[in-house]
């Protein structure tokens, strides 16, 4: 494993933390790849103006971010991936929601820095 890259991961999984909790679009755009497929809690697929559009909106809102656990396989100079588990609590398109989720992610380094290309999140029960 490149321990470089992993600490690059982590200090942008905490950039995204903060950004998801602030619903900071801007941020959001620096660290989400345009060609985004992202599987949501029930099976919905979405892309990152999907994605932008809800933080913007309010249409996801996080009240508590807390994460708990991640970890990280680099698989090569360009491809990493992100296991995360997070409790949350919020609102998506009006419905609260709290609990602990997995992440996974998909990050892709390339000129524009790491962004995320790929990922999913499931509750966990």
């Amino acid at each position: 494993m490149n321990p470089e890259i992993e600490t690059q991961i982590r200090e942008c999984e905490a950039r995204l933390y903060t950004a998801m909790s602030a619903s900071d679009v801007s941020e959001l755009d620096a660290l989400i790849a345009n060609d985004l497929l992202f599987a949501g809690p029930t099976g919905e697929l979405a892309t990152k103006a999907m994605d932008l559009d809800l933080h913007r909106t309010g249409g996801t809102q996080f009240h508590e971010f807390v994460p708990k656990e991640l970890e990280i396989r680099v698989l090569s100079e360009h491809i990493a991936l992100a296991s995360v588990h997070v409790f949350l609590s919020g609102t998506y398109l009006g419905n609260a929601f709290s609990g602990d989720y997995r992440y996974m992610r998909v990050w892709r380094g390339g000129k524009s820095g790491w962004q995320i290309v790929g990922g999913s999140v499931t509750a966990m029960v």
